[in-house]
């Protein structure tokens, strides 16, 4: 389900809170899918529950998961709508590609082009959230 990178520089509940993220935004978890318990996923990661809890936490107050006093956590319903809109920005994606390809742009010059974009925006991408605020 997750694997950790101990060669990566972030914290490894960073880690955690990235994977739960794309797993909730590309479909693989559920609106209202219990999340794993702290305790067990702790163990399947030999890591301590703490690290697991402060993952939680942000997933939480980021709005991908709540909790439910006695019962866990589980996949927000906002992760329905970011799934959803993750989907029809892919859309709209790909759209561009196809017309820019036909314009005889190569796909060798699409990720400058995007990585151009990416530079002259004027959303900035806060650290440890897929949503972006206007600057």
């Amino acid at each position: 389900m997750i694997l950790i990178d101990h060669k990566d520089r972030r914290p490894i509940y960073e880690q955690i809170i990235e994977k739960f993220q794309q797993m909730i935004l590309c479909g693989a978890m559920q609106p209202n899918a219990s999340m794993p318990s702290v305790r067990s996923l702790a163990m399947e990661l030999s890591l301590n529950p703490n690290t697991i809890q402060r993952a939680y936490q942000e997933l939480e107050r980021a709005g991908y998961i709540y909790t439910m006093k006695g019962k866990g956590s589980f996949v927000s319903d906002t992760a329905a709508a970011a799934a959803h809109k993750w989907q029809e920005i892919q859309c709209e994606m790909q759209g561009i590609v196809d017309k820019a390809l036909l314009s005889g742009i190569s796909p060798q010059e699409l990720p400058e082009i995007l990585t151009a974009c990416i530079q002259n925006s004027s959303v900035t991408v806060n650290k440890g959230s897929m949503k972006g605020e206007r600057t």
